[in-house]
């Protein structure tokens, strides 16, 4: 598999060293407020990517971190008077209870809370090495003395676009940035050689990853907003206390997700958070959303972005539910010896194109002509229980790390039930359409979807 690496523009093999874990390192949440849908698009890729390395053969480490002191939640406990500890420990629980939901799993995630003596030991070795300085609000790293600061953003230092960057006279540099911050009134600390204080945002993540990674990895991933200052500024540190280069051999980075073509922010009012998207739809949907726009590319949340994904999540289930009907016919003695061989070849395609820079919008084009095609032979009553088990393996396996096929849900006709469908059928066939709409009303509030066919009414789980 290729990915693009952001460090040299080329698309590069993912290849762990031999008998070795693949080592892949997120940049997680600042857990002050509730995540949103640019978070879960970010989340779900890496997941996603991880269980697909998972699927051919390869044994990945998902680690992420955890921001649990920022300067954010520190104007957010001013602002509301709710202690530190509150807001971070509600917020943290309300992101993993949101991963649970579109089932990312994390081998790990680290607070940067719990590894305060591992980002002191890396300050002090950065002022051992003379690549920081000491001012009367802190310690701040020279950039100057990293002679290739900006190879991850391509910025030629001299040219340094400056944002996102901590303004203070004590500085050395407009560019430079802390490693660690002094203690201001009513914030909370932590002791340390330079007295009390907090660590700088940079510094926890290069002290967790190579608590657990060592000191060069494979991967290393977040959002594209976080190529500078931050990533940029983690490569500098760690080649800087270690002397090796590269610090990370491959990053990889997920574009924004805007809604209706503008950013999303809450001054606009248009923050759409992960549980308000699913009450209104479910994971699967909002994984189709991501996968229908390559991951390098922007993602403009519309509301036909949103049918689509609507529309191809139906066209997914109603397929499953033939399948499992068609395997429960044992009675069915059909079998198309083509359709096996038709499966084996856009497997084929479907995998190419993932391992191609992930290119799920391909894939998912690839996934759905087949299942047109599937469809229509269906329909033509072509195919039996053998060529149902085939479509159903192959399901399974792509949805093993896409994750977009809905579970098969069993349909309890009881005769209360039953009843409501024969009851609803005869006001149909009477034309009498709102008693029929109160009943399929009904029926729905009970969990059955009732779908009029050719033959007659068709019950399913809501």
């Amino acid at each position: 598999m290729k990915l693009h690496n952001t460090l040299t523009g080329k698309l590069e093999e993912i290849k762990p060293e031999k008998g070795k874990k693949l080592n892949l390192f997120v940049c997680g949440p600042t857990v002050y407020d509730h995540s949103h849908i640019g978070h879960a698009r970010t989340y779900t890729f890496f997941d996603t990517l991880v269980k697909y390395l998972k699927y051919e053969g390869l044994k990945p480490f998902f680690l992420v971190n955890v921001t649990d002191i920022d300067d954010k939640m520190i104007a957010r406990a001013n602002q509301t008077g709710i202690p530190i500890k509150e807001i971070v420990d509600l917020h943290l629980k309300s992101f993993l209870e949101d991963m649970k939901a579109l089932n990312v799993k994390f081998a790990k995630y680290a607070k940067a809370t719990d590894f305060i003596p591992q980002i002191i030991n890396q300050v002090n070795a950065l002022l051992d090495k003379g690549y920081a300085y000491e001012t009367p609000s802190g310690i701040y790293f020279d950039i100057t003395k990293s002679k290739d600061y900006g190879k991850l953003s391509k910025q030629p230092l001299n040219e340094l676009k400056v944002h996102r960057i901590e303004p203070d006279p004590t500085k050395r540099g407009i560019a430079d940035f802390s490693l660690w911050k002094r203690m201001k009134k009513g914030e909370p600390f932590w002791d340390s050689p330079w007295g009390k204080g907090r660590p700088g945002w940079h510094i926890e993540d290069t002290a967790i990853a190579m608590q657990f990674f060592g000191e060069q990895y494979d991967l290393h991933g977040g959002g594209i907003d976080l190529i500078f200052p931050h990533h940029e500024a983690e490569i500098a540190q760690a080649e800087a206390i270690t002397g090796k280069k590269p610090y990370v051999k491959h990053w990889i980075h997920v574009a924004f997700l805007i809604i209706d073509g503008r950013k999303m922010s809450k001054s606009l009012g248009n923050v759409i958070t992960i549980k308000k998207a699913l009450q209104e739809y479910s994971p699967e949907v909002l994984k189709i959303i991501f996968l229908q726009t390559h991951y390098k590319k922007e993602l403009n949340y519309t509301k036909k972005v949103v049918g689509t994904a609507k529309a191809s999540y139906e066209r997914l289930r109603t397929l499953n539910e033939r399948i499992s009907e068609m395997e429960e016919n044992k009675k069915s003695r059909k079998y198309d010896k083509g359709l096996k061989i038709i499966l084996g070849k856009e497997k084929k395609k479907f995998l190419d194109a993932l391992n191609d820079d992930f290119d799920s919008p391909k894939a998912l084009t690839i996934l759905f002509t087949l299942i047109k095609r599937i469809n229509g032979l269906i329909e033509k009553n072509k195919l039996g229980r053998k060529n149902a088990t085939e479509i159903g393996k192959f399901l399974g396996e792509i949805n093993s790390f896409l994750g977009i096929i809905p579970k098969k849900k069993k349909v309890k006709l009881t005769k209360e039930i039953r009843d409501l469908i024969s009851e609803r059928e005869k006001a149909r066939q009477n034309k009498d359409f709102d008693r029929a709409d109160n009943l399929r009303e009904k029926l729905l509030e009970k969990g059955i979807l009732l779908e009029d066919t050719p033959k007659g009414p068709k019950a399913r789980a809501a």
